[in-house]
């Protein structure tokens, strides 16, 4: 079958023809329709720090997909082939003190589909059947496949009361544009994004936003004045991974305000503390979605009328992999969609 692959320690991916994967004793085969390229897949493809301390090589990338399952295990029993199915990515252990606890999103012996073992970017792909999530027909291939990172979204943004807050959201990358969606269909009052792309900011008013507005060209305090905003800000999403963000939501946001933080900073960032005591703000780091409740209320939303589409730019045969990872470089792209289902031939 063919998939996309790391297939050495270096820049660069191979489409290549790999063995189909067998189901295991609790797995499923799952048949990938389509799959969205991640931030995740561009520091791999790029084999930048990160990568090269927390990817093994050879491995299939991408987790981030849908599709139908082929194949299930001897164990299985709560999966049926033909079952429509998105993946949770991050495989738990189960026995930790949080897996056992209820928090396994928190699980500090996670694996990560398409990091530390096989991923979707490829025909088919083996997984848990317990991290497999089926999908009703009404939410269609394009978003399903980006479920994992609306799940992002979705935990970031309801670990908050939002109902009736003013919401600043520092990055309107896809998780921030799809965090706006979310805060709006939530009931916050008014949803401020920043960024320094106009493509990306155009994408965040289409999701909601109430105004997007240029960091560093456009003031975040007129903008406040503009809507009768006397105080602050009352929740603080930080999507963009800056410091000059992190410095923006400080300065803006009320006493007693929240924040969720979920972008990562490329080096180490600072925190005005004395800020945050004397301004009594709650701080919560997001890393994943919690399983699997993030799941159930990011389709229930999805279901009653949040349309998170416009943050869907490109779409692409698996074998114009090369065209997809240079369209999410240039910036000109938010989320890129392989159709898996496509088939072309194979590029050598």
């Amino acid at each position: 079958m063919r998939a996309l692959v790391k297939t050495s320690p270096g820049p660069g991916l191979t489409l290549s023809e790999v063995p189909e994967p067998v189901a295991g004793a609790n797995e499923v085969v799952v048949d990938v329709t389509r799959a969205a390229i991640c931030g995740t897949d561009l520091h791999i493809y790029d084999w930048d720090e990160w990568a090269s301390t927390n990817v093994n090589t050879p491995i299939v990338v991408g987790h981030e997909f849908v599709g139908i399952v082929s194949e299930i295990g001897g164990q299985v029993s709560n999966i049926e082939v033909g079952d429509r199915v998105v993946v949770e990515g991050h495989i738990t252990c189960g026995t930790c003190r949080n897996c056992r606890a209820g928090s396994t999103h928190l699980c500090r012996e996670t694996v990560g589909v398409g990091v530390h073992r096989d991923g979707g970017f490829a025909d088919r792909v083996a997984v848990p059947s317990s991290n497999v999530y089926k999908v009703t027909a009404e939410i269609p291939d394009d978003v399903a496949a980006i479920l994992d990172p609306l799940g992002n979204a979705v935990h970031a943004a309801l670990s908050i009361d939002l109902v009736g807050e003013d919401v600043l959201i520092t990055g309107a990358g896809p998780i921030g544009q799809m965090a706006a969606a979310v805060a709006v269909h939530a009931g916050a009052r008014y949803v401020v994004v920043t960024d320094v792309s106009e493509p990306r900011l155009k994408i965040a008013e289409q999701m909601g936003a109430t105004r997007a507005i240029h960091a560093g060209e456009e003031s975040i305090r007129e903008t406040m004045s503009s809507l009768g905003m006397t105080e602050g800000f009352d929740v603080a999403l930080e999507m963009s991974g800056h410091q000059s963000a992190v410095r923006d939501i400080v300065s803006t946001i009320n006493h007693g305000g929240s924040v969720a933080l979920l972008g990562l900073h490329g080096r180490k960032a600072e925190l005005d503390l004395n800020q945050v005591i004397l301004k009594g703000l709650t701080i919560k780091g997001i890393y994943g979605r919690e399983m699997f409740e993030t799941w159930y209320k990011a389709t229930a939303m999805l279901r009653s009328g949040l349309d998170i589409s416009p943050v869907i730019s490109h779409w692409f045969s698996l074998d114009r992999y090369e065209e997809a990872f240079a369209a999410l470089r240039s910036g000109s792209a938010s989320k890129v969609i392989f159709d898996i289902s496509c088939r072309q031939d194979l590029t050598v």
